[in-house]
């Protein structure tokens, strides 16, 4: 039953790359950012807002730091997602995706002094091996001559970023809870991402666009994020992490029937080594009692 939340989580987050990709056609990327979270945010007010506003002076010191989470979470990331939908498939953006864990945990090394062990370099290897050759069609010479589609290179850049807001939002430990930290960036992200709005050419939301906006806004990032918290309570974060790597294969399932993206055969390949990378890389050995007397000891 436990399994049911991270499972759909997963199956939520899978569905908004498909919205990413069917929102460029009918609104502008500046636009959907926007609404996503302000419709989201007005959501959570009635309930978040109020115990927010009573921890406001715990709350005023992290200002800062929460909102350069929000650049990095919500505006950065999520404005890039919707940008690189031009030129990229649904399939494209899952797989880049998955491959956050596997940065967060390079860049666990400098933020958090975690050591990496041997098996996830091994995974690293597999997986950007499987990333250039889903990239370059199968063909590394292709990549060499053409390089990354724009879409592409901006989802590269999107999983960077959300890898560095996984890691500092460990490393920024807050006297918050997951709830009210989240709407005190979606409040900041709202502000930042006013100017895109303003900028922005088709806003309106019309029968082709709310659909998708409330999606991402309900869905995406109400819905889900609390079925993913349901989920580490009742399975723990490491038991419910090993679901984000079915996004990818769920993405690809929808993007066929949905978007009639047509899978190739290094979609198969390339997407195998990339999922098999970051799984060998999150595997932890486990530590046998007569070992944990012996690291006690030393």
């Amino acid at each position: 039953m436990f399994y049911l939340f991270p499972l759909l989580t997963v199956a939520i987050w899978s569905g908004n790359a498909i919205v990413n990709k069917m929102s460029y056609s009918v609104i502008d990327p500046g636009a959907i950012s926007f609404y996503r979270w302000f419709v989201a945010m007005l959501v959570l007010t009635p309930f978040v807002l109020p115990s927010v506003w009573r921890k406001r002076h715990v709350i005023k010191p992290y200002l800062g730091k929460l909102a350069f989470l929000a650049l990095l979470g919500m505006v950065l990331n999520q404005s890039l997602g919707y940008f690189a939908a031009a030129t990229t498939t649904a399939t494209n953006m899952a797989l880049i995706i998955s491959l956050v864990p596997l940065m967060s945990m390079f860049l666990s090394v400098p933020l958090l002094g975690q050591r990496l062990l041997p098996i996830a370099l091994v995974g690293a290897v597999l997986s950007l091996s499987g990333l250039v050759f889903m990239l370059s069609h199968g063909d590394i010479s292709r990549l060499a001559q053409q390089g990354i589609t724009q879409g592409d290179g901006l989802l590269l850049i999107a999983a960077f970023v959300y890898a560095l807001y996984c890691v500092l939002l460990k490393r920024w430990q807050m006297p918050l809870s997951n709830w009210q930290s989240v709407y005190v960036q979606g409040v900041c992200a709202i502000i930042m991402l006013l100017p895109m709005l303003l900028s922005s050419e088709r806003v309106a939301i019309t029968a082709e666009s709310w659909p998708l906006i409330a999606y991402a806004a309900l869905a995406a990032s109400v819905i889900a994020p609390w079925c993913w918290l349901k989920g580490i309570e009742a399975l723990g974060a490491d038991r419910s992490a090993i679901f984000m790597n079915l996004m990818p294969v769920i993405t690809a399932l929808i993007a066929s029937v949905v978007l009639h993206e047509k899978l190739m055969a290094y979609h198969y390949i390339g997407g195998l080594m990339v999922l098999s990378g970051v799984i060998l890389a999150q595997h932890k050995p486990k530590i046998l009692p007569k070992q944990e007397e012996l690291a006690s000891a030393a």
